[in-house]
């Protein structure tokens, strides 16, 4: 994305003009985000389905998170595109690398808790992570903690299992998060990210701080929605529709017969299982109650419920758009890594 933004006046609208359309196109933004329930549900209602059936659940699946995770790259990319202009991705860099590179791990790993977004809803956000400059082991820990270790999944833990394992889930699933990001951010592996977004990030990056109107600010967000946004729609639709498709058909009393206590391939083989179910923590953890009243083993049952909503095969679509097959295999064999470890612990711990 070029990052030439003129501070020629701008015919077609003062300042004033400019930011009245923002702030309408923001609200605008909110009321469809926050009616995106309804209206998906009206819109998979009106289709000749079976409620409650496979098909449906898929359909309902996919009206809904297709507008929703595309509104959320959209306000996202061009919020970092404002950003981009009062911060060049050097600066950025610069205050999360060397020795603050931990501590940068612990915060993006501490924002996603608080951001309740499936996996391929985080791929926004770390697009946008990226391009604005963020080391690249800092967004890996966001996009492992946001879908795996929300509120919405403490929660639901807390109110089916109790404190003691919704606290233990949270300090081990931080621990993946934070300890995936800082590994491979101790890598290097920044090449191994595709080549426009690597444009992205050492492009000059500079918006220089001064000299830029407001209106330039809102136009350099635009041109980042106009160009990131154009670059994966497409991925992003292809990875929801494959998660929607597989959402309606989890086996669950196929996953309960192998999950039992006591098998120590058990913990694996969830994982591997895990990888194509697409879903959010909100989604699977009724799976996961459901298997724990089959007999199935708290800490297989917990690996399971941690790759689906963090090592996702939708999730690797779209993140092969930004990130090279070679990169991609990184994460997810250290993410794996840290979920075997977390199933094997809390198996021993709660047998």
């Amino acid at each position: 994305m070029s990052a030439d933004v003129s501070t020629r006046p701008h015919p077609g609208g003062g300042p004033i003009l400019w930011l009245a359309a923002t702030a309408a196109a923001i609200a605008l933004w909110f009321a469809l985000y926050w009616r995106l329930e309804i209206f998906s549900g009206w819109i998979v209602a009106q289709l000749p389905l079976t409620p409650g059936s496979h098909v449906e659940q898929a359909a309902r699946f996919f009206a809904f998170d297709t507008p929703k995770v595309m509104l959320l790259l959209t306000l996202v990319v061009f919020g970092m595109g404002i950003v981009r202009s009062f911060f060049s991705p050097e600066r950025t860099r610069a205050l999360l690398a060397g020795r603050r590179e931990g501590l940068g791990n612990v915060a993006a790993a501490t924002l996603g808790v608080f951001t309740p977004f499936c996996s391929c809803s985080a791929v926004p956000l770390f697009v946008g992570f990226v391009s604005a400059g963020v080391p690249l082991g800092v967004t890996l820990s966001f996009l492992v903690s946001a879908p795996m270790v929300n509120e919405v999944a403490l929660g639901l833990l807390f109110a089916l299992v109790g404190w003691k394992v919704a606290l233990v889930y949270l300090i081990f699933g931080m621990s993946v998060a934070i300890v995936s990001g800082w590994t491979i951010g101790k890598l290097r592996l920044e090449n191994w990210l595709e080549p426009w977004v690597r444009d992205l990030r050492a492009g000059e990056a500079a918006l220089a701080r001064d000299g830029l109107t407001i209106v330039d600010r809102i136009k350099a967000g635009l041109e980042a929605v106009r160009d990131i946004v154009g670059r994966v729609w497409l991925w992003i639709i292809i990875g929801i529709g494959a998660g929607a498709a597989i959402h309606g058909y989890a086996p669950t009393d196929l996953l309960a017969s192998i999950m039992g206590k006591g098998a120590w391939w058990s913990v694996p083989a969830v994982v591997l299982i895990g990888v194509p179910i697409y879903s959010n923590a909100a989604g699977i953890v009724p799976v996961v109650e459901a298997l724990l009243g089959k007999g199935a083993a708290l800490g297989t049952t917990l690996a399971f419920m941690m790759s689906v909503v963090a090592l996702s095969f939708p999730e690797w679509v779209i993140l092969r758009k930004v990130m090279t097959f070679r990169l991609i295999a990184v994460f997810i064999g250290v993410v794996a890594m840290g979920i075997l470890a977390v199933g094997y612990l809390f198996n021993a711990l709660f047998s």
